[in-house]
């Protein structure tokens, strides 16, 4: 067998790849909200919060880019996987482990939803392949 076969056979189905990407695309777009939730958080934020909180909405600028990211090319994004799962469940468990505490059930739910949508992902769209180098379609690979 040839690379170029061996990346049609490994790819998986159309349907899964765009069920796969619909579910980053609004993992993204969830991340935009939480941008324009926070933004109210910075306006509204007392001086010595405000470096903190417009840190945390940038944050969720950038998570929202990664998540573009993987909606245009699954499989030529390596690590980046790795990168939001580790987040998720880092963030997943301290809000589980600090239950009590405000926001924190929220949080749970939100970065737990948002860990179940990425690791579905992967699995539709065989993110792991990212480690084997093939064109997913997107254009010409680094």
């Amino acid at each position: 067998m040839t690379a170029a076969t061996d990346a049609v056979t490994d790819a998986p189905p159309r349907s899964a790849d765009l069920v796969g990407r619909g579910l980053l695309a609004l993992c993204a777009l969830s991340a935009m909200v939480a941008v324009a939730e926070g933004a109210t958080r910075v306006a509204a934020a007392p001086a010595e919060w405000v470096l903190t909180e417009f840190w945390r909405t940038a944050a969720y600028l950038v998570f929202a880019g990664m998540w573009a990211l993987l909606v245009a090319r699954p499989r030529s994004q390596r690590g980046l996987w790795a990168l939001i799962v580790l987040h998720k469940v880092l963030v997943t468990a301290q809000a589980l482990l600090v239950i009590d505490l405000p926001g924190a059930a929220r949080t749970a739910w939100v970065d737990g939803a948002l860990l179940v949508a990425t690791l579905t992902a992967w699995v539709l769209c065989r993110g792991w392949l990212a480690w084997h180098r093939i064109d997913d379609g997107g254009g010409t690979r680094p």
